[in-house]
């Protein structure tokens, strides 16, 4: 069993900064993969970004390459996201969940958090 509690997001204008953060319990965080997913009102929720165990291979969304950065520290077992230039349609509810192998498929993960919500004005 894992547990995941996100942390970071906010309300923050176009353009502007977040860090997201997960913190993972309940097995070393080493043991898995990372992804971060989002989900906007009314729509189905959709692949941010994954990192690999060790934290040397990571995957991206074309929407949000160049922009945001997933890493992960598995000695403190936690996971980021940093957001920069923040873009309206970046708005969405924001959860980390964890996978034995590295997929853009939601139904693949075993474990989620229960998200943070995440607003960009304009």
């Amino acid at each position: 069993q894992v547990q995941l509690v996100e942390s970071g997001g906010g309300l923050v204008q176009a353009g502007g900064s977040l860090r997201l953060s997960c913190a993972a319990s309940g097995r070393p965080s080493s043991s898995y993969y990372m992804g971060w997913f989002r989900q906007a009102p009314g729509k189905e929720r959709e692949f941010v970004a994954a990192i690999s165990r060790s934290g040397s291979t990571t995957w991206y969304t074309d929407p949000v390459k160049g922009r945001f950065t997933i890493s992960r520290d598995n000695a403190k077992n936690t996971v980021y996201l940093q957001m920069n230039s923040l873009k309206p349609e970046d708005t969405a509810i924001y959860y980390c969940a964890t996978n034995r192998v590295p997929s853009e498929r939601a139904a693949a993960y075993d474990y989620w958090g229960q998200g943070t919500q995440v607003t960009v004005s304009s």
